[in-house]
């Protein structure tokens, strides 16, 4: 039916982009957990004695959600922009755009498939931290938002950089010069009440910190912001750039000739 048409082309395309990492798996999925092991076993080990962050949390227990949600972040990010610059350079991304798929529906499938492999990712380092610390969630449903929404917002952003960008050169800008510092930048490493006063102030506009903090406050029930003020900068954040996404791929911004 002509009705079903538009689900259909989602679901291949969705089904296209989670064969696609998933096929790799070994380096799309389990290498980026050996990373983030690799960051806990050596900050862990050096800062653990030396380092206060909220009280009655040990050090190593705080790192776990900084990285988990690190993970998730760069790994959304690398699927969608890496999979779009891909099909633009090798060609094949005619064969996205030919058939009756809407640009919506071409939006969803890949950050779907992006988020389910950050999740993956994140899923993993989490149960391999078990390894070093034991650091159950204490509140799912707001890690479940955070995880999502974050998710969601970086797969976003890899579709921008993706469309936008014409060679892996330019697609690296990205990850080097914003994706990578702003995560580094948003507390996954320490608490930014133990910078000072300006750079408080400064991280605060930084909306990787508060991805990073909203997760973080689903496993200990504590957090440098208001998880409700985190959830709102993350929500917001994620429709400023959904919609100029949208707007890029219903005008084929440097898809369509």
């Amino acid at each position: 039916m002509p009705e079903a048409s538009p689900f259909i082309g989602f679901r291949t395309l969705l089904y296209k982009e989670v064969l696609r990492f998933w096929k790799v798996a070994i380096q799309t999925v389990a290498a980026p957990v050996l990373n983030a092991l690799l960051f806990l076993l050596i900050f862990s080990h050096v800062l653990d004695r030396h380092v206060t962050v909220y009280g009655g949390v040990a050090y190593t227990a705080f790192l776990v959600p900084g990285l988990v949600m690190m993970s998730l972040l760069q790994n959304a990010f690398a699927n969608s922009s890496s999979s779009l610059i891909q099909s633009k350079i090798t060609g094949n991304i005619i064969f996205v755009l030919l058939p009756p798929l809407s640009y919506r529906a071409f939006f969803a499938a890949y950050v779907l498939a992006a988020v389910l492999r950050g999740l993956l990712v994140a899923v993993g380092v989490w149960l391999m931290s078990a390894c070093f610390v034991l650091t159950p969630i204490a509140h799912p449903l707001w890690a479940l938002a955070f995880a999502v929404l974050g998710g969601a917002l970086l797969a976003t952003f890899g579709v921008i950089a993706g469309i936008w960008a014409d060679k892996f050169d330019q697609l690296a800008t990205f990850q080097n010069f914003l994706v990578m510092p702003l995560t580094m930048l948003s507390g996954v490493f320490y608490s930014i009440h133990s910078l000072p006063p300006l750079w408080q102030q400064i991280s605060h506009f930084n909306p990787f910190f508060y991805m990073i903090d909203g997760f973080r406050y689903s496993f200990f029930g504590q957090s440098d912001a208001s998880p409700w003020l985190s959830l709102g900068v993350v929500s917001l954040c994620f429709a400023l750039l959904a919609a100029l996404t949208l707007r890029m791929l219903a005008t084929g911004y440097k898809l369509r000739g």
